[in-house]
C-alpha cells in the first residue's frame, strides 16, 4: 500500500489544456518541458504552488489526475521546502484525467480553489 495520494493535481493555462484535450495528450507547460517532467501537486500543495508560481494569473484550470492508475510512473521527488512533489516523466494521456475545474481569481487577487473531491 502506497503512502502517496490517489489523486494529484496540475495547474494549467486554459488554452494549453484545450490544445492537450484536442490532441488527447498533455505534453506539459514550458516549465515541464524545460525540466523534463510534468509537475504536479498534492491536494495539500495546490495553494502554495498557486501562490508561488501562478500569482494573479487568470484563466487557469485545476486538473485532477488519477495517480493510482498511473502507479509507479508518478515519481515523488524532493523540491520546495524539502517536500515530496509528484512528477511524471512522460506525456499525460487524457484517460488518467478525472476532472477539470476553473481556478478563478477572487476579489483579493488570490485563486479560489474549487472543491477537490471527486
Amino acid at each position: 500500500m502506497s503512502d502517496h495520494p490517489d489523486i494529484v493535481y496540475k495547474i494549467c493555462d486554459r488554452n494549453l489544456w484545450t490544445d492537450a484535450e484536442n490532441s488527447g495528450v498533455f505534453k506539459g507547460a514550458e516549465i515541464d518541458i524545460a525540466d523534463g517532467f510534468i509537475h504536479f501537486s498534492t491536494a495539500g500543495q495546490v495553494a502554495s504552488t498557486l501562490k508561488k508560481h501562478f500569482s494573479e494569473r487568470r484563466d487557469l484550470l485545476l486538473i485532477a489526475v488519477d495517480a493510482g492508475l498511473l502507479g509507479e510512473r508518478i515519481v515523488y521527488e524532493r523540491a520546495r521546502g524539502d517536500m515530496l512533489f509528484p512528477h511524471l516523466y512522460q506525456p499525460l494521456d487524457m484517460q488518467y484525467v478525472l476532472w477539470v475545474k476553473a481556478l478563478p481569481l477572487g476579489e483579493d487577487g488570490t485563486h479560489q480553489i474549487p472543491d477537490m473531491s471527486r
